[in-house]
């Protein structure tokens, strides 16, 4: 099953954008969403690993897929091939 992080911040439109998009995926396609905040240790950790320059940001077994304003026909695109790799495992 594949790792999906949503990284956000308090008060953040885009975010609770993102997770409602996260959330009609991960419900469609099995996989689950884990959320961290950029302002806490290990958030602001992924954050500086992966050079997020704005919040929300999706990773997806080690790769940034997207972040700022999250689409959800681009996520469909980018997080099936990983989500099936990952079922390969």
């Amino acid at each position: 099953m594949s790792d999906v992080t949503l990284l956000t911040q308090a008060d953040c439109a885009w975010c609770d954008r993102a997770k409602a998009v996260l959330g009609r995926l991960s419900a469609e396609m099995g996989f689950t969403v884990r959320e961290l905040d950029v302002n806490g240790d290990q958030g602001r950790r992924l954050a500086e690993q992966h050079r997020l320059v704005f919040v929300p940001g999706v990773v997806c077994d080690g790769q940034l897929v997207a972040y700022g304003r999250v689409s959800e026909r681009a996520l469909r695109r980018r997080l099936p091939p990983l989500v099936v790799a990952a079922d390969r495992r």
